[in-house]
């Protein structure tokens, strides 16, 4: 489920999915919060440092990976104003 923020000022943040055409809502500005890389063990990690956040992991797969950079969105950035 895509969440979607909405300041008093009219602008709006997302982690971006392709649930909704985000162009509808006006125009559109879109930059990376963060990577996900395996590193030289072929563990995974979640770079948020684009938005001020954290390296996250070692994860064992890439998925658990995109969870924890997908939560850590939510809980950290979305909201900020």
């Amino acid at each position: 489920m895509m969440e979607i923020a909405i300041t008093p000022g009219g602008d709006v943040r997302c982690v971006y999915a392709e649930d909704i055409d985000l162009a509808a809502l006006g125009t559109i500005n879109i930059r990376r919060a963060s990577s996900v890389e395996p590193d030289a063990q072929g563990q995974w990690r979640a770079d948020l440092s684009p938005v001020a956040g954290p390296v996250l992991g070692p994860f064992p797969t890439r998925s658990q990976a995109l969870i924890a950079e997908t939560e850590w969105l939510a809980q950290h950035w979305l909201n900020r104003t």
